[in-house]
């Protein structure tokens, strides 16, 4: 089985992985994001050559909505182990 490597933003509240080759830039997560902390970023791509995604960890309410609705299970949101 491959390990795929995320493109991993976080802070002390949250941790939003985006697994690259599987994130296909369907944009999904953007149009649901309740706060539009969710874009496509300018400079790395998916597994089809389209933009990934990029998330503003500190505007992020950890709602999960983005990783609920991935169609590719791409993305992942959590606590960082440290987080109390």
């Amino acid at each position: 089985m491959k390990d795929f490597k995320p493109n991993l933003q976080k802070n002390n509240k949250i941790e939003f992985r985006n697994y690259l080759d599987l994130c296909k830039g369907c944009g999904l997560c953007i149009e649901y994001c309740p706060v539009q902390c969710i874009k496509f970023h300018q400079k790395i791509t998916g597994v089809y050559g389209q933009p990934a995604i990029d998330c503003d960890v500190n505007r992020c309410t950890f709602c999960k909505i983005c990783e609920r609705i991935c169609p590719d299970a791409a993305i992942l949101v959590k606590r960082p182990n440290n987080y109390k």
